[in-house]
């Protein structure tokens, strides 16, 4: 029997012309306190790029994902060698992959901390710069975007969890905690009310010590620890 050559079959889809690379960047959020201000603003520290595309503007700190890493692994990694920080919280963020968003196609895995201000106030480096969230220059491929998400998220997770706890000393007041608050939501909050609520999570734990100054001395008080900073669901803790 004469056999037929069937040709090949093709392949559903044709190979990309680039190969599609992973980066991990992290958005950083702190407190400080502008000169001559008493209220804290939230803030976050960017790097200016040195090269193209976009050099010269400010950009998230981030790099590439190494073949040996994990996710989580890579964005502190980056994040120690762009700020020098180390987070008190950590969180993936989102996956941003559109096509456009690079000259080439890249992926990047967004991850967002919390760094506490007696921290971040001594981590200025050559290159890096931190700006009021608010008030951001224009940053390099999405990442005003990214920003814009992370505050969002942030603004909703402070709602239900402890983690404006990320940004804060071990040991605060009631009136620092607000601050906190106020700083992340953009508002002023009752401080009764605010009291009351706190009173009635049992998250707070009400300490012997108290903050002496120029005002009457105020309790001190530190978080649960047997309460998580915010629910991952089944990720493992860290």
């Amino acid at each position: 029997m004469t056999r037929t050559h069937q040709p090949a079959a093709r392949a559903s889809s044709t190979a990309p012309d680039d190969t599609m690379r992973v980066a991990v960047s992290t958005v950083i959020f702190s407190l400080r306190r502008r000169e001559g201000e008493d209220d804290p603003h939230v803030v976050l520290p960017l790097v200016r790029r040195t090269r193209d595309p976009h050099e010269g503007q400010w950009a998230l700190p981030g790099g590439w994902l190494g073949m040996s890493e994990n996710l989580e692994s890579a964005a502190s990694r980056t994040l120690a060698e762009t700020t020098a920080l180390t987070p008190s919280y950590l969180e993936q963020l989102y996956a941003f992959g559109d096509v456009d968003r690079s000259p080439s196609r890249v992926v990047s895995i967004v991850y967002w901390a919390l760094v506490r201000e007696d921290v971040s106030l001594g981590s200025e480096q050559h290159n890096v710069a931190w700006f009021d969230a608010e008030a951001l220059p224009d940053l390099a491929f999405d990442h005003d975007h990214i920003v814009e998400y992370a505050l969002w998220r942030l603004r909703n997770k402070v709602g239900y969890s402890r983690i404006a706890h990320g940004l804060l000393p071990s040991a605060f007041t009631l009136a620092e905690l607000r601050e906190v608050y106020e700083a992340i939501l953009g508002r002023r909050l009752d401080p009764a009310n605010f009291r009351r609520q706190v009173d009635t999570s049992d998250t707070l734990i009400p300490t012997d010590h108290f903050r002496t100054g120029s005002h009457r001395p105020a309790r001190l008080y530190h978080y649960n620890h047997d309460v998580e900073l915010a629910d991952r669901g089944p990720l493992p803790r860290h």
